[in-house]
């Protein structure tokens, strides 16, 4: 079977929210390029209506240009394999999928096969909380991460030594992809399908990761810090700059203080504490 690609020129804001919708009409695969996304979908069951029924509802936002391009089945792995590209972050720390060859003397190396789901490490937000990950103890700890997409955060956990991981996402697809890869790299991570309130009763945790967007952050930091250990960790990213205000304005009304941050091409990943005691 051939696929088409859809080569959509977007705004980083609104990737995330075509992505989403694009699955909707049958995409199964996707990939962030430098000027956008593209979007892949089997030939006998792509429209162009359809794919002009998701554009017209954000053109508000952005003129979304794309082009259309038939990929052979039998090209399709080069296709795939020639936009992903190994990462090294912080030196200690690869995410590669499973054709690239294994790196020497990297205490952490991550596979990772994404399929239609986001994490590969090269966003922006991605990378900004494994490096915040990488300065936190892990060790015997119960970790939760939320959003967790290819589950590549909650696999680096698992490598870090936490001795429970919990991870959830909203689409049963994204779901099997971070079982899959949890598997592949050798990692007791248990993936629940979901949303924050899968977890809402679980035991305290130790260490929450929440790499998602604003408007859901806002919504349920309250719920992290009622699930956060006195003194455990939160780590959040998916938000800009300009709403950092807002995340440790709501993030103190919770019992929550922060500690540090780290930016990247404005996007945002915080550190933030549970206090001791009320």
């Amino acid at each position: 079977m051939d696929f088409i690609q859809v080569t959509v020129q977007t705004p980083e804001e609104l990737t995330d929210i075509l992505t989403a919708e694009l699955s909707q009409v049958g995409y199964d695969t996707f990939m962030e390029t430098e000027n956008g996304l593209c979007a892949y979908i089997t030939k006998d069951i792509f429209s162009e209506a359809d794919l002009e029924a998701v554009l017209q509802k954000y053109r508000e936002v952005a003129a979304l240009p794309y082009n259309t391009e038939i990929i052979p089945q039998q090209n399709w792995n080069e296709e795939w394999e020639k936009n992903f590209e190994p990462l090294l972050i912080s030196g200690i720390c690869s995410v590669r999928a499973s054709f690239h060859p294994q790196p020497q003397n990297i205490p952490y190396d991550i596979v990772i096969n994404p399929k239609m789901s986001f994490g590969t490490g090269h966003h922006e937000t991605t990378t900004l909380m494994i490096q915040n990950q990488l300065k936190i103890d892990h060790a015997g700890k119960h970790l939760l991460d939320m959003g967790c997409g290819t589950g590549i955060l909650a696999i680096l956990a698992a490598k870090l030594g936490a001795a429970q991981v919990v991870a959830v996402e909203i689409e049963d697809w994204t779901v099997e992809n971070a079982r899959e890869n949890a598997a592949l790299n050798n990692t007791p991570v248990e993936v629940r399908l979901g949303n924050i309130e899968v977890v809402r009763h679980d035991q305290p945790y130790d260490i929450i990761l929440a790499n998602i967007n604003r408007n859901v952050l806002l919504a349920d930091i309250p719920v992290y810090a009622a699930l956060l250990k006195p003194g455990a960790t939160l780590i959040m990213s998916g938000f800009y700059t300009e709403d950092m205000d807002a995340i440790i304005a709501i993030s103190q009304a919770n019992s929550l203080v922060y500690k540090s941050v780290r930016e990247k091409n404005n996007w945002i990943s915080v550190v933030m504490t549970r206090i001791l005691s009320d």
